[in-house]
């Protein structure tokens, strides 16, 4: 059972939530998968989530990319959530690190999640910390950016129908860190 850790709510009613444990177990409307642009799910959190979701996840995974190719860092897929119990998977496409410009792509990817779960009139959406696995990008720096784009889109969207996102974190390496920047933000 995953367990909520910490919360800020904002003056909308919107909140933020870091949570504890597996995101392929989350009951939400949509998670967010770390992928890449080919979407081919085959390591980390991408694995894991088409791993339980089902070969229905990496089939609608092809056929998005024979349509539309390559996904960009700013405007993420989105495919069924096959078997898991969130209703649909938005593959966002963050950055590695060492490729340049790593900041303003994992912004683009977590506001284009976020749009994306507006789009699809999701009210929970919960995502993991993004490109800090397999992709390398430095735990800290990522939770200030991912803490900061969701708090910037709740202030520019108060009336949304996405009403919460949480940041579902599996290992206490990642959870420490995400906590570390969450007390300096919020103290």
């Amino acid at each position: 059972m995953n367990s909520i850790l910490v919360e800020k709510k904002f003056p909308s009613g919107q909140s933020l939530q870091i949570v504890q444990g597996d995101i392929t177990i989350e009951e939400v409307d949509a998670i967010v998968n770390a992928a890449n642009e080919h979407l081919a799910h085959g390591g980390g959190v991408a694995w894991a989530i088409s791993k339980k979701g089902g070969a229905t996840i990496q089939r609608e995974s092809d056929a998005w990319v024979r349509k539309h190719g390559t996904v960009p860092h700013t405007h993420p897929a989105w495919t069924s959530g096959g078997n898991l119990p969130a209703k649909y998977v938005i593959h966002a496409v963050g950055p590695v690190w060492g490729d340049g410009d790593e900041d303003r792509k994992l912004s683009d990817a977590v506001n284009g999640s976020l749009q994306v779960a507006e789009e699809l009139k999701c009210e929970v959406v919960s995502m993991p910390a993004i490109s800090t696995g397999i992709f390398g990008f430095p735990k800290d720096r990522a939770a200030d950016i991912l803490f900061n784009v969701i708090q910037s889109w709740f202030q520019k969207n108060p009336n949304s129908g996405l009403r919460r996102v949480r940041i579902v974190l599996f290992d206490g390496d990642t959870i420490d860190e995400f906590l570390t920047v969450w007390k300096l933000q919020n103290d």
